[in-house]
């Protein structure tokens, strides 16, 4: 008998162990917007959007100074942070191309539109937006379909001005 997860789990948080505490912190908040909402002492912190306890968790218990896992080996591809629509999702990606942070790249999926950067461990991470439900391309069996197309930036920061 084939056991399906409820419908309504969500994903809650991702943990990251990190090299330096203050440095990730400075990232998820000074550049993502994210808010420091608990501290366990010098070593672990806690950040979140909105009201909820914490999305992203980061500590040092590994130890400061930690390198990252080298390329080509298994473990974290990248999270994804969902934002509620194009103009905030904008929002963002101006912060970063604003402060020069490089991106890894940006693809139109049909479903959604992301932007993919590393945060200073090299952990990846996915900033997107989806489409209107309605607006998902669907073949003629009623399945989904997912591409990757070159992000179009400048259509995008032009949200902004479409909402200013």
């Amino acid at each position: 008998m084939e056991k399906n997860i409820h419908p309504k789990v969500q994903i809650g948080h991702v943990h990251l162990t990190v090299a330096d505490l203050e440095r990730s912190i400075k990232f998820y908040r000074d550049m993502l917007g994210f808010n420091v909402t608990a501290r366990f002492g010098g070593s672990a912190v806690f950040l979140s959007s909105g009201s909820y306890h914490h999305h992203i968790g980061l500590n040092t218990w590994a130890g400061n100074k930690i390198t990252p896992p080298p390329e080509g080996h298994s473990g974290l591809y990248h999270f994804a942070i969902l934002y509620p629509d194009r103009y905030e999702l904008a929002k963002a990606f101006k912060v970063l191309w604003e402060k020069k942070y490089p991106l890894e790249g940006a693809s139109d999926h049909g479903i959604t539109e992301s932007i993919y950067i590393k945060d200073p461990d090299g952990n990846g991470i996915e900033l997107y937006c989806d489409r209107l439900a309605e607006e998902w391309p669907v073949d003629d069996d009623g399945n989904y379909v997912l591409f990757t197309k070159p992000l179009d930036l400048p259509d995008l920061l032009s949200e902004l001005d479409l909402q200013e």
